[in-house]
């Protein structure tokens, strides 16, 4: 079984934005988690980094990284990574963007990536999928998927898109990769305008006091 969970304002910021915040970040962590009885201990951070042009860096981790991110210095950067074992959880703080999770069922096979503009540009809805197929063999047909809340048109159009939403574009790449459309769930969430969530866009309009993260974790028990 998939389990998803999705933090809130309430549970506090999942990311450090400034170097004084550490531990109440890791402390919100752990809470959140274990609040849903995930072990810290059995939890990689999905790492993200803009230092570079490629955004379609994918990993599949294994019990080495377990904890990564979370109680000990992440050994990996990528925009999405792969989990084979049960009870492996995969957390992914975000500002705006989606994150994706994908399960195939018959394998026992569960992926989060990041996607978000920078992602997208690169088609990292497909990219995601054909990762799965290739590495893991995966047929897309099987595989379900959810995405989380995020950004809406209004506030934050992709220019590249012809100003469509996150959302949009991510299920056309998505089925582009070959993802059955009646297997997509979307969150109606749009972050800019619920105040449950952090939104960085809406932060930086004066919209928002605090500029933190939320985070999903998703995990197959």
């Amino acid at each position: 079984m998939l389990s998803i969970f999705t933090s809130s304002r309430a549970d506090g910021s999942m990311k450090s934005i400034h170097s004084g915040d550490i531990e109440t970040v890791n402390s919100a962590r752990a809470t959140f988690l274990k609040k849903h009885n995930i072990s810290p201990d059995d939890t990689t951070l999905v790492k993200m980094s803009y230092d570079r042009n490629d955004f379609l860096r994918y990993s599949t981790v294994n019990n080495e990284n377990k904890g990564d991110g979370i109680t000990k210095d992440s050994t990996i950067v990528s925009d999405g990574f792969i989990v084979t074992q049960p009870n492996y959880a995969l957390f992914l703080p975000l500002a705006d963007c989606i994150g994706v999770v994908l399960h195939d069922p018959t394998k026992d096979i569960m992926m989060v990536s990041h996607l978000g503009r920078h992602n997208l540009e690169q088609f990292g809805g497909t990219e995601s999928v054909t990762y799965l197929v290739r590495n893991h063999h995966v047929n897309p047909e099987n595989l379900t998927v959810w995405l989380s809340p995020a950004a809406g048109s209004d506030a934050y159009p992709l220019f590249a898109f012809d100003n469509r939403s996150l959302h949009n574009v991510a299920i056309e790449q998505l089925v582009n990769g070959g993802i059955l459309a009646k297997n997509i769930t979307t969150s109606p969430i749009d972050v800019t305008n619920d105040g449950n969530y952090y939104s960085h866009s809406k932060f930086l309009k004066g919209a928002q006091t605090d500029d933190g993260r939320f985070a999903i974790v998703a995990v197959m028990r």
